[in-house]
């Protein structure tokens, strides 16, 4: 630049960029801790001015390096203070304590997910056993695995005692603890941070040399109004102060607006994908009793899945007050012997009481059973966008609460052929999905019944969900006598595909960029 042109440039000057310029010699290289000391700036004002004087040509980067430094989570401050899972209920065994995992998810305190995952650790180890009751009992691996675990409470302290500390100053099995143990995105229970600190060393340019020279000429630097207030105009201050000139050439700052979701605009192309196919939307309360998301759909009292594993019971209320009528003894019919429904039923008494009890929705069926004693139209089809509740171990494809496509078509002339090609059109519309395959299934409610599953890029084939023909078992006791056709499809697992995610949690994510930048692959 000419000299008139840097002239020009320095009246448009920022403060900060003064300081930052005023830091370095004619000659020679400053790292950023060297001008943090000399101009007074924190890290985050020196990043900004120096990002400016490189876009004016004034400064260049000599050398950069980067520095990984650990860090505790919240998870590992916990775990800092109260033990690791692992260490709490082995020290709990050392004292002769009686327990079961039920025990620990309810009276300790500690999420479902830590336990599961503690609990199978320790017994991958042999270090415990559960035994008859669900008790854990220790096993003679307990002595061996300690030192081990007690590893990781070491570990714990070490990093907190010189937070945030430089990761290549730890010795390579700690530092393979800590990679084996950090807080990634959308894994909560990471017990360590790793963040990468960027060390950089600046050099002026020849126009950034010259520059200062001139600034060096004109003398100490005034702080410069960059506005002029209310306050300067009565009191007449304005007349003694010099204004920075405005440069019309600087990019402006990004504007971040707000925007939906990705994973709650995922969930409304669906709905509008169903409405766009003449469904219509059908709706149920989230605590549903016994009888309608099990007992109305022909699941016997006595199914495995009707336990504390596999449902969420409510505490209070415990149970609804009554079951709607004439559906009650119709269905309690058709579970005792088959009622009017022309088959044998399931051959045991059916207990009234058990069907009144309040749990969470375990499948979004429930909100079709309800539809099919109300009266629909016939024929007609009805979906629904419904949270179910199940408990379940937490992994990249695995929650304990999730949102199922529910739908049923009825009609005189709906047949298994429908089914299928209504299933095909899901999987390539809404998942997003290449590759599908029908696999034959069973369901207590429905007769033939199938499973579609989709092949995730990364995760290789996810079952979906399942569908079937309703059993007249269902049908007849809620005033239907025509076929219906249901599924039931994990909308979540459709929404890691069509988004291109590999971690279900993920979709519940709070990181910005992930909310500005992800959106629907609707091309594949």
């Amino acid at each position: 630049m000419t000299t008139s042109e840097l002239q020009k440039l320095l009246e448009s000057f920022h403060p900060l960029e003064h300081k930052v310029l005023l830091s370095f010699d004619r000659e020679g290289a400053l790292s950023a801790s060297d001008i943090l000391t000399r101009s007074g700036l924190d890290e985050s004002r020196l990043d900004m001015a120096s990002g400016w004087l490189q876009s004016k040509g004034l400064l260049d980067v000599k050398d950069e390096s980067v520095t990984s430094l650990v860090s505790l989570t919240e998870a590992g401050k916990e775990y800092l203070q109260k033990g690791t899972p692992e260490m709490r209920i082995i020290n709990a065994l050392k004292e002769g304590k009686q327990f079961t995992v039920k025990d620990i998810i309810q009276s300790w305190g500690m999420d479902p997910s830590e336990v599961s995952s503690a609990v199978g650790a320790l017994k991958e180890d042999n270090a415990v056993r559960i035994v008859q009751g669900g008790v854990l009992e220790d096993t003679i691996g307990l002595v061996l695995v300690l030192p081990s675990y007690e590893s990781i409470g070491k570990l714990l302290r070490a990093v907190s005692e010189g937070e945030p500390a430089d990761l290549a100053s730890f010795p390579a099995d700690q530092r393979a603890a800590i990679q084996a143990n950090f807080h990634k995105r959308g894994k909560s229970k990471g017990i360590f941070r790793i963040t990468e600190k960027k060390n950089r060393s600046y050099t002026l340019t020849d126009d950034g040399k010259e520059l200062l020279r001139l600034i060096k000429e004109r003398g100490v630097v005034t702080e410069e109004a960059s506005a002029l207030t209310p306050e300067m105009l009565k009191q007449g201050t304005w007349k003694n102060k010099k204004f920075r000139a405005y440069n019309i050439a600087l990019n402006p700052p990004r504007q971040s607006i707000g925007r939906k979701h990705p994973y709650k605009e995922f969930l409304d192309f669906v709905k509008y994908k169903f409405i766009g196919m003449g469904f219509e939307e059908m709706r149920g309360p989230l605590v549903e009793s016994e009888f309608w998301d099990m007992d109305a759909l022909f699941m016997p009292q006595f199914h495995p899945a009707r336990n504390i594993h596999d449902v969420y019971f409510v505490k209070n209320p415990i149970a609804a007050k009554e079951i709607e009528e004439p559906f009650g003894k119709r269905v309690a019919a058709a579970h005792k012997d088959g009622g009017k429904t022309g088959s044998t039923g399931w051959r045991y008494a059916f207990d009234l009481d058990r069907a009144k009890r309040l749990i969470l929705r375990s499948q979004g069926t429930a909100v079709s059973a309800r539809t099919l004693a109300s009266g629909p139209k016939i024929p007609g089809k009805y979906f629904s966008i419904a949270r179910c509740f199940r408990y379940d171990a937490v992994d990249a494809t695995h929650a304990p609460d999730f949102y199922q496509v529910e739908g049923i078509v009825l009609g005189a002339y709906i047949n298994f052929k429908t089914l299928l090609g209504l299933l095909k059109l899901f999987g390539q519309e809404i998942a997003k999905a290449g590759e599908f395959q029908f696999r034959p299934a069973y369901f207590p409610f429905t007769e033939p019944s199938v499973e579609l599953h989709v092949k995730h890029p990364e995760l290789g084939w996810m079952e979906l969900g399942g569908a079937g023909i309703f059993r007249p078992e269902v049908t007849k006791p809620l005033g239907v006598d025509v076929p219906v056709i249901a599924w039931g499809l994990g909308l979540d697992r459709m929404a890691m595909v069509a988004l291109g995610i590999q971690d279900i949690r993920d979709l519940f994510s709070r990181d910005l960029d992930f909310v500005r930048t992800k959106k629907i692959q609707l091309n594949k």
